[in-house]
């Protein structure tokens, strides 16, 4: 796991510019620090380990590594890594699983490996197989971009999955690219400006999907994508290089028992994320029967209804891991803006603040945490996709409305319009949102007409019954762009790396192939329920489905209370004025007169106003 950046310019960049996109990866990757850097020419700027040397003047190309070092820790299998000629450079992020048999193939046919780090098998890969043959052969998380000087060529991808990050800029014939947008400003040049789309976005879903970034002209690589970008035309190519596919000869429990086993490989403590729920207790069962005794951390709330960790603590007992409940603090004042920068961009789960404070923790004693993420949307866990089946028979049928009644708080028959003013799919993204068209167009009154329902890429196709189609819409956009970033960021803003062992692409290909009837089960999930211990499984499956939620109300009458005065006038010179400030006002006048279901709807806001302030002083 690390952080990665580079750019490949028409015009030089200066030496602080590299300095300042390293200095922002630094806690993605703090245990190494390096860069590789050209001339306009193409030719060699001997990189140097960060703060050994200034940066050459003159770097018009540069390739930039942080190093998070897990498998292979020696300076040897640091990044950027070369090919022996020098032709070819990786810059990488991520952990791919599983590669031994394709090394042996790669050096029977004559490569030199000098480390045991995937890195250099990706590197090696791509030198033997070409790009689409190696993508199509990695198995695992990353983001990574490889330098092909023979080719005149760079390219892009990000896995299947969408685990891990990768922001680009294609402008003036130039491609810019980081982990994070934070480390991509600096290598610009000039700041973008804020992108009233994004905005749009994020107020419709408490994130930015991909392709878009809070700035116009920065995009987000969709999972399971590549890009390719020329030296010589400047011209770029993006495409998926990867689709689901059902594997109906794979047994789901050995490729269960495959994926967790491969992602307890490492040369660095490996722990686990364990909740309440079906899905961590399941990799726990896993790795128990495995004789794999980890520590388990979980998040404690104490005297809180959504404390899980007197059950996690059970679980823990009885499959006999080592257990620390890590108790999240009541007081946020102190680390909020840090929280919010740690998030890279706009980003509104309130679960990201347990999420980051569990991993400051975890990170004290082990460097690699496996987590449950995934079961939901692989066995349709959602309570919200029974809520939206009922209405499967309406399809494209919709209620003809022209535009959106702007209303800061509808409710009943005024929020039943909305949906029935949608298509049934599109109408599934009001099932988990953040505000609804009509909050939008209520902040939004310069844009209310033109505003679109959901700013959700709906892909083509996979859907052979509506359940289908609402799990294929969760994977291209819930998934990647909600819940593995906020595991991304949260974890990796404290130098940890996250793996999900039930979201391994060859276990997914193998639930694709199940029949509806094991796969969609009520309750939810009881095809996992004989690889856990009876008693448990009983526990389990009895259990109402609880969430991961901090005292929100309590931090906004306390920790945050203090940023909702002037945050009207705040969030409208912010945003260039697309938020209204007396739309905003009136929002809050409501929650402060008694509507406390709106208080996401004000952290969201909270949120809003900090990042952008953020963004805007970066450089």
């Amino acid at each position: 796991m690390c952080g990665i950046a580079g750019f490949f310019g028409r015009a030089p960049r200066p030496a602080k510019a590299l300095d300042l996109a390293l200095e922002r990866l630094a806690r993605r990757g703090p245990d190494a620090s390096h860069r590789a850097a050209w001339d306009a020419h193409g030719h060699p700027l001997h990189g140097h380990p960060l703060h050994s040397q200034p940066a050459q003047a003159g770097v018009q190309e540069a390739l930039l590594h942080a190093r998070l070092a897990i498998i292979d820790p020696r300076p040897e299998a640091d990044q950027p890594m070369s090919s022996d000629d020098g032709q070819v450079w990786i810059c990488y992020n991520g952990e791919v699983y599983g590669w031994a048999d394709d090394a042996a193939e790669l050096s029977a046919a004559g490569a030199r490996f000098r480390t045991r780090s995937d890195t250099e098998f990706i590197l090696r890969a791509y030198e033997r197989w070409g790009l689409e043959e190696t993508l199509r052969r990695l198995r695992g998380m990353y983001a990574f971009a490889l330098l092909d000087r023979r080719r005149g060529e760079v390219h892009l991808a990000r896995d299947p999955m969408g685990k891990k990050p990768l922001i680009y800029a294609v402008r003036g014939g130039e491609l810019t690219f980081a982990s994070t947008v934070r480390a991509l400003l600096p290598l610009l040049g000039e700041r973008p400006g804020f992108d009233p789309d994004a905005l749009d976005a994020y107020l419709a879903h408490r994130t930015i999907p991909a392709p878009a970034t809070v700035f116009q002209g920065v995009q987000r690589l969709p999972a399971g994508h590549a890009l390719s970008f020329s030296l010589h035309t400047r011209q770029t190519r993006l495409f998926a290089h990867w689709q689901p596919a059902p594997d109906p000869g794979a047994d789901w429990r050995e490729r269960l028992d495959e994926a967790v086993r491969l992602r307890c490989v490492a040369d660095r403590p490996v722990g686990l994320f364990l909740s309440g729920g079906i899905d961590s207790t399941l990799v726990a069962a896993r790795l128990h029967q495995m004789g794999q005794p980890l520590l388990a951390f979980t998040a404690a709330f104490p005297g809180s209804s959504m404390d899980e960790s007197a059950e996690a603590a059970r679980t823990a007992a009885a499959l006999g891991l080592r257990h620390r409940a890590v108790p999240i603090p009541e007081r946020i004042r102190d680390d909020f803006a840090r929280i919010v920068a740690d998030l890279d961009e706009p980003f509104a789960d309130p679960s990201a603040f347990p999420l980051w404070y569990l991993a400051r923790e975890a990170t004290r004693e082990v460097k690699v945490v496996l987590a449950g993420d995934g079961g939901d949307e692989l066995l349709a866990g959602y309570k919200r996709y029974r809520q939206h089946l009922r209405s499967a028979w309406r399809g494209s049928l919709r209620w003809p409305q022209r535009g959106w009644t702007a209303h800061p708080d509808p409710q009943g028959w005024a929020k039943l319009r909305q949906e029935l003013a949608l298509d049934w799919e599109s109408a599934y993204s009001l099932r988990f949102s953040g505000f609804s068209p009509a909050q939008r167009a209520w902040f939004q009154p310069t844009r209310a007409a033109g505003l679109p329902a959901t700013r959700w890429r709906l892909p083509e196709g996979g859907g052979v019954s509506p359940l289908h189609r609402l799990l294929v819409i969760d994977m291209a956009n819930y998934l990647p762009e909600y819940i593995l970033r906020k595991g991304d960021l949260t974890t990796m803003a404290h130098g940890l790396e996250l793996r999900a062992p039930l979201l391994d692409v060859p276990l997914y290909r193998a639930i694709l192939a199940l029949p509806d009837a094991d796969r969609f089960t009520r309750p939810a999930k009881t095809l996992f329920a004989p690889l856990l211990p009876p008693d448990l499984a009983q526990r389990l499956f009895g259990a109402p489905k609880r969430g991961f939620n901090p005292p929100l109300r309590q931090w906004l009458r306390e920790d945050l209370a203090e940023r909702l005065d002037g945050l009207d006038r705040r969030l409208e010179t912010v945003t260039d004025g697309v938020l209204d400030a007396r739309a905003v006002a009136a929002f809050l006048a409501l929650y402060h007169g008694g509507r406390e279901a709106l208080a996401e709807g004000v952290l969201q806001l909270v949120i809003l106003e900090e990042s952008l302030r953020q963004l805007r002083e970066c450089s």
